[in-house]
């Protein structure tokens, strides 16, 4: 497989980008990949590369991350006779996102993402302007502002309740099981994660044990005037209610944003075009969250190891699917 060269493309980007500062102009692409000694589609590849790391955020201050562009050459450009595209760097103009580089799942991935931080600080207008280019590239149309959803909306409650120590009563759609629950919970830390806010929560199970809740799911809040002290041995408590498991799963490329949104941490070990094997580091239900990836991810992916969370895995891949073919099934 070839594992290295994301990151040699990595390693090659500041050198490509000095070269073309000296040239205003422009260059080739056959020009600027044969001073390389690269093929035209592996340059490109690169400057690809460079527009993707920009739209996730990755720093390289050393060429103060220019915006470039690929165009067409005018009549009479001098170039090395292959009348290819010409990339240079875009004059007195800000860094791009990128954006129009990355598949579906990741644009949805880093809206997602972003709402939810745009609720938490409406005020950030970089932040509003970002989300609106992504919501133009996904849509095909500008939009005066981003849309940002509801399924954070009861956060500002649940933080003051922390504060002050009030129970919360809450209506929750539950995650991995069917039904919707009325239950009183001690929230006791709110954690952002890639699939949006989540409250660790009491009170304590009979072995110990805490809940977590995702916001998303919480049809509505009430604090209440009662108050509540956290269980001993809380901030061990805390600490194993997000202790994850590594699970090593194959999978194919363009499922990346799968194992992002359903895994805390994700550590790629090797890759080619069609897939990587990465380590995931999965919370609790393990078993659960590689069945989604599994599901999202198609027939090439597999898990390595361990093979013990495969039957949940399966069971959840089976109840799904026999649910949506029941749902979509004319009635009798």
């Amino acid at each position: 497989m070839a594992g290295p060269k994301f990151l040699q493309r990595v390693a090659r980007l500041p050198e490509v980008i000095n070269v073309l500062s000296a040239y205003p102009d422009g260059l080739p692409l056959s020009e600027l990949a044969a001073q390389f000694g690269v093929g035209v589609e592996t340059m490109r590849e690169d400057l690809v590369t460079y527009l993707d790391l920009e739209s996730w955020g990755w720093s390289f201050d050393i060429f103060r991350r220019p915006a470039l562009e690929f165009v067409q050459p005018e009549a009479g450009y001098a170039t090395d006779g292959s009348g290819g595209t010409v990339v240079r760097i875009v004059p007195d103009a800000a860094p791009g996102l990128g954006v129009e580089h990355l598949s579906a799942g990741d644009l949805a991935t880093l809206y997602t993402a972003g709402a939810a931080l745009l609720e938490v600080d409406p005020d950030d207008t970089d932040l509003a302007a970002a989300l609106g280019v992504i919501a133009e590239t996904m849509y095909g149309e500008p939009a005066a502002t981003p849309y940002v959803g509801d399924w954070n909306r009861h956060l500002r409650d649940l933080q003051d309740a922390q504060e002050r120590q009030r129970k919360v009563r809450i209506v929750y759609s539950r995650a991995w099981y069917p039904g919707v629950t009325d239950r009183v919970i001690e929230p006791l830390r709110l954690v952002q994660t890639r699939r949006g806010w989540e409250v660790d929560a009491g009170p304590a199970g009979p072995e110990g044990n805490l809940r977590t809740f995702l916001l998303s799911n919480i049809r509505s809040v009430e604090v209440l005037d009662e108050g509540f002290q956290g269980p001993s041995g809380l901030e061990s408590l805390l600490a194993k209610q997000r202790a994850t498991t590594t699970v090593r799963m194959e999978i194919a490329q363009d499922a990346r944003w799968a194992a992002r949104q359903h895994a805390e941490r994700v550590t790629v070990l090797d890759e080619d075009e069609a897939t990587f094997t990465a380590d995931l580091e999965l919370l609790a239900p393990v078993g659960e969250r590689v069945g989604l990836i599994l599901l999202a991810s198609g027939p090439s992916t597999r898990v390595v190891a361990p093979g013990a969370v495969l039957p949940d895995a399966l069971a959840l891949v089976h109840e799904l699917l026999t649910h949506h073919e029941s749902a979509g099934r004319p009635p009798a």
